[in-house]
């Protein structure tokens, strides 16, 4: 481990830490104005890389190199233009986490977009003109190209603070930050104000991809990866801070620069690989400050927005109606293996959306009745199945009992995740569960000797007498209804009041004696063993269990089931679930581009139904009763 060595590391590090400066400054914009967490902008960055690459190959010998470059960012900033005013513009005034699930199913879209223009190989652009070559530092070769990348990011933060201070659009950016209403008020055209962010955003996007054309070859991977780690670096430097993003960029790629050139040390004897810390380096970094800094590095106190969801109506327990499709529903699961016989895959299928809706009705607990929304729920579904998994393959514990230690496996982690999570609210909340799951994913994911790594755990079986699929749906059948009618029950019980009330009123619940902190936390940790269920149900009837169980898509994919159908009912996690479990085998066994087919599909659904399916059921349903 020289000096030199840890030079070069760092240099490197300095350079990607202006990529990611600049792909975390278009979304901290975005965000600041429009307050949209915009799940799409890891897919601006790979459209970025990607059509510099074609520009790259047609127009550099008529333009040159670095223009071709710079038209790939424009296009991309262009590409930002068009998805907010056809897209975006249409929901600001629906709730904002239906706007995150608009951007997710944008992401999707255009992944297969880029699948079907470039295919599915990597695109690997040619050398940067005027810095092909590499300096040397120290007796080692480093690349002149990566030394233009550190100078460009402080460059680009300049130009961004001249903008911000200095003409009167950014005076007005300003303003819509604090309070975007009020910039209504004196009549700015809020609408193209709007527009002009986004479009800004996504050009930052853009360009941070065109860059990176030299350096690493374009994949269908990099919207997922980007996007991850521009969240983290926006959250760690404080939500709108475009300063905060430049110095948490600095902070996160030099952590992660120090860790390769750790290596591998002895700790106690033990063989300790600080290389593998750069899977998860990001998120334990946006972890330690949203635990000391609730509000990021250099950011503030969100301030209210006024167009949040509004107020949830009460709950009501269930009527006449409600109680005969409950059990006619009920009715319909118990013959659907006698009514499909001949079918095993739909049996098979069934089991899926019975844990998917389990899941997902967990998930709802705590992020409707409950108000906190959580990006990580897959990690007490996957630790779960991982504990169920171990029980019965190490220990050589029966399934029964594994099935009965597993939830509290889940809610064990649960608890310790809770008690730091609670504490916030909001994004923070949200991203802070995220942090834990990857962090536990990234556990998971390396150690070898316990969980099987990458390679997961196999011949995780259920027990003899549930060997037949048609046995083990009966029997997922009935957990599934005891833990959907648990969540149901303790939502009517004194506990449940409580938490919808620290929910909507925090302080008036305080002062009655309500302490919601404690409230939260218990929920959280409820909430875990719901999903712990699920993931052990879900690891017996696949005979096994990967890191995917644990992975933030795992998360998304919950997110997307509640939104879906909709946050504002008991009954929306469980259509929801069907919904896109359903959607998802159907249109990915019937065309190659399913993701754009799933997308497209659910950004009609929002745009119809903002309450999500099942919302919109309900309130068609009272709308009727009233007339």
């Amino acid at each position: 481990m020289s000096l030199s060595g840890l030079l070069v590391q760092l240099l490197n590090g300095l350079a990607g830490a202006s990529t990611l400066f600049l792909v975390a400054a278009g979304l901290s914009l975005i965000f600041g104005v429009t307050r949209i967490v915009n799940f799409a902008h890891g897919s601006f960055y790979m459209l970025g890389i990607y059509i510099a690459y074609t520009a790259v190959d047609r127009l550099a010998g008529t333009i040159g190199f670095w223009p071709a470059l710079l038209v790939g960012a424009i296009a991309v900033g262009l590409v930002g233009a068009v998805v907010e005013v056809l897209l975006l513009r249409r929901i600001y005034h629906a709730p904002e986490l239906f706007q995150l699930l608009a951007t997710f199913a944008l992401a999707l879209v255009i992944k297969d977009v880029v699948l079907r223009l470039w295919g599915p190989e990597e695109l690997l652009g040619p050398r940067a003109a005027g810095f092909a070559g590499s300096v040397e530092i120290l007796g080692r070769r480093f690349p002149s190209y990566d030394l233009l990348l550190i100078v460009i990011g402080p460059v680009v933060l300049g130009l961004l603070w001249l903008l911000l201070t200095r003409t009167r659009w950014g005076t007005l950016v300003r303003a819509a930050t604090q309070d975007r209403d009020m910039v209504a008020a004196l009549g700015v055209n809020q609408a193209w104000l709007f527009t002009s962010v986004f479009a800004l955003g996504a050009f930052l996007a853009g360009l941070g991809g065109a860059l990176q054309l030299p350096r690493e070859p374009a994949n269908l991977d990099l919207d997922l990866h980007t996007i991850g780690a521009a969240f983290v670096i926006v959250v760690v430097g404080g939500m709108g801070s475009i300063p905060g993003a430049f110095v948490a960029a600095l902070l996160v790629a030099e952590l992660k620069a120090v860790c390769v050139w750790i290596g591998l040390v002895q700790v106690f004897g033990i063989e300790v690989s600080f290389s593998k810390l750069t899977l998860v380096v990001e998120f334990l970094v946006m972890a330690a400050v949203l635990i000391v800094r609730p509000w990021g590095l250099l950011g503030k106190a969100q301030a209210p927005s006024r167009h949040a969801s509004a107020a949830e109506a009460p709950l009501h327990l269930a009527g006449r109606r409600e109680l005969l499709a409950g059990g006619a529903l009920l009715a319909v699961l118990v013959l659907l293996p006698l009514l499909t016989a001949g079918s095993p895959y739909v049996t098979v299928l069934a089991i899926d959306l019975l844990v998917a809706a389990l899941f997902a009705a967990s998930l709802h607990f705590i992020m409707g009745p409950g108000g906190m929304h959580s990006f990580g729920h897959a990690a007490y579904f996957g630790l779960a199945a991982y504990g169920a998994a171990l029980l019965v393959r190490k220990a050589g514990a029966p399934m029964e009992l594994a099935l009965v230690l597993a939830p509290l496996v889940a809610a064990a982690f649960a608890t310790l995740f809770g008690w730091f999570s609670v504490r916030l609210s909001g994004v923070y909340l949200a991203m802070l569960t995220l942090a834990f799951s990857q962090i536990a994913w990234a556990i998971v994911y390396q150690w070898d000797s316990v969980t099987g790594g990458s390679n997961g755990i196999t011949g995780v079986w259920p027990a003899p007498w549930l060997a037949d699929k048609r046995a083990y749906y009966y029997f997922a059948l009935a957990f599934v209804v005891v833990g959907a009618w648990a969540l149901r029950r303790v939502l009517f019980s004194p506990f449940g009041y409580a938490m919808r009330a620290g929910r909507d009123s925090p302080l008036r619940a305080d002062a009655i004696g309500i302490d919601v902190k404690r409230v939260q936390w218990a929920a959280f940790v409820f909430a875990g063993a719901v999903a712990g269920l699920a993931g052990a149900l879900f690891a017996f009837s696949k005979g096994s269990i990967s890191p995917e169980g644990l992975h933030v898509g795992k998360s998304i994919d919950g997110l997307v089931m509640v939104l879906l159908g909709g946050v504002q009912t008991l009954a929306g996690p469980i259509v929801g679930a069907v919904s896109f479990t359903w959607l998802h085998d159907t249109v990915a066994r019937n065309t190659e581009y399913w993701r754009a087919m799933l997308g497209g599909i659910i950004l009609v659904l929002v745009l119809l139904f903002p309450q999500g399916i099942a919302g919109y059921a309900q309130r068609w349903l009272y709308r009727g009763r009233a007339a």
